[in-house]
């Protein structure tokens, strides 16, 4: 069974993808303690500098990632054109403009979602991203060849 499909990413799926792989980090996480425990210390104290402190903690990291998320559209050419991928038995193979690259089945590191998209990280930091609706009924299908291809413990997929 193999799988094809175009991928167009914009801006709002690579925020997701950001956002998702941000708050699932330890820093991620401890930014967003943090500034929460700001908050819950203004509440406490009354004092106007832990408000101040909280919500620029709270408002920095998503802000940031927004930015970024536009900059790289901008910036990176391979964002321009659609990308083709196709999933085989063997992995994934992605290509843009006559080039080709793979990558298999077994070198994945973890498969997730988002309300938006099915990422499979090919490393700790990259990823292929699927926004779903550009995958349409073929989504199911993805689905499938990853639960198919990838151990269940690296596979956090919601359809």
């Amino acid at each position: 069974m193999e799988v094809e499909f175009d991928v167009k990413m914009e801006a709002g799926i690579l925020y997701d993808y950001m956002i998702r792989h941000t708050y699932n980090s330890f820093s991620g996480l401890l930014g967003a303690v943090v500034g929460a425990l700001m908050l819950v210390v203004f509440y406490r104290e009354r004092q106007i500098l832990f408000l101040i402190a909280g919500i620029v903690i709270l408002l920095y990291q998503p802000w940031s990632l927004f930015l970024r998320s536009r900059q790289q559209m901008l910036q990176n050419p391979s964002f321009k054109k659609p990308l083709h991928y196709k999933l085989t038995e063997e992995g994934i193979e992605v290509s843009q403009d006559g080039e080709t690259d793979s990558q298999k089945w077994e070198d994945m590191y973890k498969a997730v979602s988002t309300g938006s998209s099915i990422i499979v990280y090919t490393s700790r930091i990259n990823a292929c991203i699927f926004p779903k609706k550009d995958l349409g009924e073929r989504k199911y299908k993805v689905i499938e060849m990853i639960s198919t291809h990838m151990p269940p413990k690296k596979v956090k997929i919601r359809g």
